[in-house]
């Protein structure tokens, strides 16, 4: 084991990098009221006296809490940081904001039900990655960045789409391969694109990532203040064309964020048995790094902020790790359970559902009632109960549609000859 030296906002914790201890850490779950506290607030911090606790949240008294604006003080995790200083573990949010945030991921999630139902249907096809369970790095990333950062991801990108301002019916639409989609049903599940801020969707591993470098070059080249969010998952942590692209990012100082969405499984593989280093954010070695909890909705937004005015005040690349979980298997064709138990999953979702948590920070603190939020859960249900009727009614591209979009230029394309018969 050797020593490491992090910084968090409560100071400095010297650890020893057992990487065994690490990834057991990971699926050791809490069973008491205080434990969950130790597990929220870390396990070296004293746990503060409190009058209201909710998964992952912690809030004094109201009193001390709300400012004259009527904002509410959560506290959560604090955060580990590599290279730099820490952000406070904690942020003042309102109704408003978790009344949007309940919005997004339930109709991110609402929209992934029924992308599975499509599928067993066989009205989806090829291969299709969910987004259940980690919605929060989503919609607490977008909270933070500017509606003109151009944003890069995986496969995994249909809770991506909605986040960028997508309509569901397009991103359905081009999960069946319909005229109406996105991008005209060519892309598919995998290549998503929503012009001019949303660059995909990419269907080889890591392949986004120099990309994403390249996207923030010319950010930088046109003076541009946008910040370029590059997203990949832990399975692309390990590709070389990672290494080169945070290489030339720092060579450069390019407005760059590496984004790790760290769900703990790339395809079936835990990330304790394909990852030497599981510390996914010191792994740019010269670039400084921060992990955050990706299950809590408010700590991804203070992280990106922070993040953000890093890299906007021109300080050059960053890279995050986001915590998260997927509910589902890697795609349709994994069932999830051969290399993870049941009990694990419902553990994980029983303990940091990121709709959960804001949904008990709005009853909690009296922002809202049940009767409001099943309203809400009801609308997300019947928008993308319309978007799939949209999108099951609309059209297959023309064959002819196989010519276009090769060239930036439409050129003639000459078809096969009728071959002359010779009497």
């Amino acid at each position: 084991a050797r020593r490491r030296i992090r910084m968090t906002s409560s100071g400095i914790n010297a650890e020893y990098g057992d990487q065994s201890m690490m990834s057991s850490k990971f699926t050791r779950l809490s069973t008491t009221a205080s434990s969950s506290l130790r597990g929220c607030l870390g396990s070296k911090t004293n746990i503060p006296s409190i009058t209201t606790f909710s998964r992952g949240f912690a809030s004094k008294s109201k009193k001390e809490d709300q400012n004259a604006g009527g904002k509410i003080k959560i506290e959560f995790k604090p955060f580990e940081v590599y290279r730099c200083d820490a952000p406070e573990n904690f942020a003042y949010t309102d109704k408003a904001e978790l009344l949007d945030f309940f919005t997004l991921m339930s109709r991110m999630r609402r929209m992934e039900v029924v992308s599975d139902q499509l599928y067993k249907q066989k009205l989806i096809r090829g291969f299709c990655h969910l987004y259940n369970g980690q919605e929060a790095v989503a919609a607490g990333m977008e909270a933070a960045s500017l509606k003109t950062d151009p944003v890069i991801t995986a496969y995994r990108d249909h809770g991506w789409m909605v986040a960028r301002g997508a309509s569901p019916a397009e991103t359905l639409a081009e999960l069946m391969m319909k005229a109406t989609g996105c991008s005209r049903g060519k892309g598919g599940s995998m290549h998503m694109f929503h012009i001019p801020s949303f660059y995909g969707g990419h269907g080889i591993v890591g392949a986004q990532t120099p990309l994403g470098a390249g996207i923030a070059f010319a950010l930088k080249y046109r003076g541009q203040k946008e910040v370029c969010w590059t997203y990949y998952g832990d399975g692309a942590a390990n590709q070389g064309q990672l290494f080169e692209a945070y290489n030339m990012a720092k060579l450069w100082s390019l407005p760059c964020v590496f984004v790790c969405e760290n769900n703990h499984y790339a395809m079936g593989t835990s990330t304790g048995r394909a990852s030497a280093d599981l510390n996914y954010f010191e792994r740019a070695h010269f670039i400084p790094g921060i992990k955050v909890d990706g299950m809590n909705v408010l700590a991804v937004k203070k992280a990106g902020e922070f993040v953000a005015d890093y890299v906007r005040s021109g300080k050059g690349p960053f890279v995050m790790e986001m915590d998260t979980y997927r509910y589902v298997g890697h795609s349709m064709s994994d069932p999830g359970t051969t290399y993870r138990t049941r009990d694990e999953v419902s553990a994980i979702r029983a303990e940091r559902d990121p709709i959960e948590k804001v949904r008990h920070l709005l009853l909690q603190n009296n922002l809202a009632t049940e009767e409001e939020l099943k309203q809400i859960e009801n609308a997300a249900r019947k928008e993308m109960d319309d978007a799939m009727e949209f999108a099951t009614k609309s059209p297959f591209p023309d064959d002819k549609e196989v010519f276009t979009h090769i060239y930036s230029k439409d050129v003639p394309t000459r078809s096969v000859e009728t071959p002359t018969v010779v009497s």
